[in-house]
């Protein structure tokens, strides 16, 4: 009986959750939606320290008019089961409009970032506050910019293994700077995520990007694929399910 109840919450869940991508899909058909990729590889060293990779390419059309790729990696320090520490470093490339990778670049960046998640849970509800700070080198010279998004995300299915392998979640972000325009992106995400293993997971997603007065990434609707896998090394005993949102 409980098994059949949780196979009907799920099917409710994933159909209104593809309800809510379909009718955004269609909206976002007048301002040609484009696509978000990113593959990410995690290697967990302990139940403290972890290690991760990642690598995403954009389009501005449906696959088609490329105009930005970044790849990054870092490390992660776990204090508790409530906070989180990362420092973070990687290539960030932003290429003109109206093809695929049009040169010459509207940018060209080296980005460091620290950065400190806090966690909250109630029941399979999941809260996440991220702060970033990032230091950006870019081709027109050095530039700051603080990011906060908030992020609320629910697990559910049947339990396999210790972990439930369907995630819904919402976030939104923003992006400030200490110069003017001061406010410069707001970040608008739905995403559900399955996950076939303790392992990997997999995500689709839908995303809006606002932009105010910038060219250093542009804002669009797209559509988010995301391949998301994480190792554990031998001697590491805690091989806890990762329900943390994942980046974008």
């Amino acid at each position: 009986c409980n098994n059949a109840k949780a196979i009907v919450v799920m099917r409710y869940h994933v159909l209104l959750f593809c309800l809510l991508l379909l009718s955004n899909f269609s909206f976002s058909q007048k301002f040609d939606l484009g696509s978000w990729n990113i593959v990410n590889l995690k290697y967990t060293m302990s139940n403290k320290w972890s290690a991760f990779g990642e690598a995403q390419i954009r389009s501005l059309k449906f696959y088609n008019h490329f105009h930005y790729y970044e790849y990054k990696g870092g490390l992660n320090y776990k204090a508790n089961k409530q906070l989180q520490f990362t420092l973070g470093a990687g290539s960030y490339q932003t290429f003109r409009e109206g093809g695929n990778f049009v040169t010459p670049k509207n940018n060209n960046e080296f980005r460091l970032w620290p950065q400190v998640i806090l966690f909250q849970s109630i029941g399979k509800i999941r809260i996440e506050q991220r702060y970033r700070s990032e230091l950006r080198f870019t081709s027109n010279g050095f530039r700051d910019r603080h990011r906060y998004r908030l992020g609320v995300s629910y697990s559910f299915g049947q339990e396999r293994k210790g972990y439930l392998p369907f995630q819904a979640s919402i976030s939104n972000e923003l992006f400030f700077t200490s110069k003017e325009p001061y406010f410069e992106r707001n970040r608008l995400q739905y995403a559900f995520s399955f996950k076939p293993s303790k392992e990997t997971t997999l995500q689709l997603g839908y995303l809006h990007q606002f932009d105010y007065k910038i060219n250093d990434e542009i804002g669009r609707d797209f559509l988010v694929l995301g391949f998301f896998h994480e190792l554990f090394r031998k001697q590491n005993n805690d091989r806890s399910s990762n329900t943390e949102l994942k980046d974008y």
